[in-house]
């Protein structure tokens, strides 16, 4: 079993109540709910790179151990529209990324995703906040990550080393 799973933005327009209608809309829409046979699966970051394919491994192996799903998750890119200027903070918009759709086509041809159900879930933000995010939502196990390395994540700190700190569930580093 294997597919793909796109969620919709979350700053799309909600739509107007109708101060005539019957019945009031929901003062918010709840979020995309997930399906149930991913439920206490193992969430994975990938991104493509040698540490996130090793990251990709060590979870297959492991929800295959576990009898459960996976979901991988890619994290699109968001680049500022504005200079920080002053006292405001820079705006994020999401730019197109249409690496998730070459990764999820990747994906779907590998056959070692055969062993497990799996999705592909796309996200737009800060990678630490989505993986956890995706956790929180499928109720996962455990968070899988690769590790970074160079001179970014001694600089700016490794998403591994963040998502340890601040994640409400195991989070499983890969070197």
């Amino acid at each position: 079993m294997a597919g793909h799973e796109f969620f919709e933005p979350r700053d799309r327009k909600r739509p107007v109540a109708d101060p005539t209608a019957a019945e009031p809309l929901a003062a918010e829409e709840p979020r995309h709910s997930c399906d149930p046979a991913f439920k206490h699966g193992v969430v994975v970051g990938f991104d493509g790179s040698t540490s996130s394919e090793r990251a990709l491994a060590y979870a297959i192996g492991m929800a295959h151990r576990s009898g459960s799903g996976l979901i991988i998750v890619h994290v699109a890119n968001r680049l500022p529209t504005t200079v920080w200027a002053g006292c405001e903070p820079p705006v994020f918009v999401d730019v197109p990324d249409h690496r998730t759709e070459v990764l999820g086509l990747e994906l779907a041809c590998a056959d070692y995703l055969a062993e497990v159900p799996w999705i592909l879930v796309e996200r737009g933000g800060d990678i630490c906040h989505e993986l956890e995010e995706v956790g929180r939502e499928y109720e996962a196990d455990a968070i899988v990550v690769g590790s970074t390395h160079g001179i970014v994540g001694r600089i700016f700190g490794s998403v591994a080393g963040r998502l340890a700190k601040r994640a409400k569930r195991p989070v499983i580093v890969i070197p």
